[in-house]
């Protein structure tokens, strides 16, 4: 299921002292294996590392992506603690939770690791479907050159 929720206000201009909404998309399936406090802290996560959050920019509040996602403040408070744990985010007291510096060393193997992830399930599932090593090598390469032409 796609979900619009709404990020912390931006203030416009500063003489009409009004601030106007972000509008982010999320996916969250209630059919998937992981929490749902789990998939919205990897929804943040891949925000965040792709730039889409930058350094210092405050994620929505916990009672705003609550009602917005139609889920638990609990639920939300979890997965903001998971991103807080992994360095992502720090919590401001009073003010929600912001966006911490990211080291480009630290990004390039946050990356690496999904990488490795994804490439293990694919050689799990190669294995499932009996693929040779070699198809699967040439799979992935057809599968890169689709993804370059497209970019």
């Amino acid at each position: 299921m796609r979900v619009l929720f709404f990020c912390n206000e931006e203030q416009l201009p500063a003489e009409t002292g009004r601030f106007t909404p972000k509008e982010r998309e999320m996916q969250l399936s209630q059919n998937s294996d992981k929490p749902i406090y789990q998939q919205i802290a990897d929804s943040f996560k891949t925000d965040i590392l792709s730039g889409k959050f930058k350094q210092g920019e405050y994620l929505p509040s916990i009672r705003g992506l609550a009602r917005d996602l139609r889920i638990s403040v609990i639920t939300t408070m979890k997965a903001y603690e998971v991103l807080e744990a992994e360095g992502l985010v720090t919590a401001a007291q009073g003010k929600g939770y912001y966006v911490n510096a990211q080291n480009s060393e630290m990004l390039r193997e946050q990356h690496l690791r999904k990488v490795e992830d994804a490439l293990t399930d694919a050689i799990n599932s190669a294995k499932i479907a009996q693929m040779s090593e070699s198809e699967l090598i040439e799979t992935l390469k057809a599968l890169y050159e689709m993804e370059r032409n497209t970019l």
